[in-house]
């Protein structure tokens, strides 16, 4: 481990530019924050090219950073008010890594045949992102696309949103919508639009039985959802279903609505086979 590196350290300034997403795309690498992330990114065998560190957090994580030192990170040593600055949030927890990009291209993503996949179109609220990502994760999806404009997932509150599931499952970056779904027919899976304005909900018992089928699920933006043309992309468009007075869902709750709908459906005709 160094010393304390000051503000003017060089590698403290380019863990700095990784805020901008100019700067995350030219050096393929973003920043993860929290023992949680930085451990999530140990295990899963992300490039962690260094490590900062609070005294504190040193004390408190000294195994993880003891493992991570055994590799080639380098570990920084730098005061509170300068991990602030770095982590970008309320109450920084002492630990930041710097990451290498971990997302994979769309043909690799589906090389497995996958059983579930999310498919981001023009999500823009990381935090939004990272909790679909999170609950794809949970539900057992096989990938997760970010596709056409949708935000960048190593924005760093997108990041924190994953809770680590950015490192458990492949994720595709930047292929337009239509590309995705032809790539995912090709592969054998059902394309199905999340749209709350379909005929069709998730209650009806022929829906429920076709989600027992391999099946990609779109997402469409936070504010309009996904617009027409694209919803005609998909093979068929489902509604969550609204019981109460509330106008909508959150575009995270209604998404981990979809994904486990689809996970209980194949898991109950696997079961009965």
């Amino acid at each position: 481990m160094t010393g304390y590196v000051g503000a003017h350290s060089p590698r403290l300034k380019a863990a700095r530019r990784l805020a901008k997403r100019a700067f995350r795309d030219r050096d393929r690498a973003f920043l993860a924050e929290g023992p949680q992330a930085v451990g999530e990114a140990f295990a899963h065998g992300a490039v962690i090219a260094d490590l900062f560190v609070t005294a504190s957090a040193r004390r408190r994580h000294a195994d993880l950073i003891d493992a991570i030192a055994a590799g080639v990170t380098q570990i920084h040593l730098i005061n509170d008010a300068t991990m602030g600055e770095l982590a970008q949030t309320v109450t920084p927890q002492g630990l930041l890594a710097v990451c290498g990009f971990v997302d994979v291209t769309l043909g690799d993503a589906l090389g497995g045949a996958p059983r579930l996949v999310a498919v981001l179109a023009n999500v823009r609220d990381p935090g939004n992102a990272g909790t679909v990502l999170r609950a794809a994760d949970a539900a057992g999806a096989a990938a997760v696309i970010f596709a056409d404009a949708s935000v960048d997932p190593y924005n760093a509150k997108c990041v924190r949103a994953s809770a680590g599931s950015l490192f458990h499952l492949p994720v595709v970056v930047g292929v337009r919508l239509a590309e995705a779904v032809s790539e995912l027919r090709a592969a054998g899976l059902r394309v199905v639009a999340a749209d709350g304005r379909a005929g069709r909900s998730l209650d009806e018992p022929d829906v429920r039985q076709r989600l027992a089928a391999r099946t990609a699920w779109v997402f469409g933006n936070e504010a309009w959802g996904l617009p027409p043309e694209l919803v005609t992309l998909t093979d068929e468009a489902v509604a969550v279903p609204i019981y109460g007075r509330a106008e909508s869902l959150n575009l995270a709750t209604a998404a981990a609505v979809c994904l486990y709908a689809s996970a209980r459906s194949q898991r109950v005709n696997e079961n009965s086979v």
